[in-house]
């Protein structure tokens, strides 16, 4: 299992936000690991039906989450579809590790998101496997 990480444009990646609010499921709230991401990135807990509980908003429907949650709960669930993970903040990025840690998942990048050792992923313009944060900036640095 690894995160494949492409870096630049591509014709094929897709924009989370915009596809979660079109194609998310509801039953995929019922996930532990979606609830965790969810109260970690949005500090939002997930209550039943379509009612998420914002500190700020209050009671909100899953299409008010951020677009960086939004994205996470893309590439989790629709692992075979290409995401555009730029919209995901920089505290996205160890859910990122997370899930390339239990599925093979490519994303798409256009700046050099902040990942935490250890560190392996696959830099497909590359087509390298590298094994440390380190390893990662000198690949990205070339492309963003």
């Amino acid at each position: 299992m690894m995160l494949k990480i492409w870096f630049g444009d591509r014709e094929d990646v897709k924009y989370g936000p915009m596809w979660f609010k079109n194609n998310f499921d509801i039953e995929w709230f019922k996930d532990p690991f979606v609830q965790a991401m969810i109260e970690d990135v949005d500090q939002s807990r997930y209550v039943d039906g379509y009612i998420i509980e914002s500190p700020v908003f209050g009671p909100i429907p899953p299409q008010m989450l951020s677009g960086g949650v939004q994205t996470l709960i893309m590439i989790y669930k629709r692992s075979d579809l290409i995401f555009d993970a730029t919209s995901c903040g920089g505290n996205c990025a160890k859910w990122l590790q997370k899930i390339g840690e239990l599925q093979d998942v490519t994303v798409n990048l256009n700046y050099l998101m902040r990942f935490k050792d250890p560190f392996e992923a696959e830099i497909c313009n590359e087509n390298k496997i590298i094994h440390s944060y380190n390893e990662y900036l000198h690949l990205a640095i070339q492309y963003v």
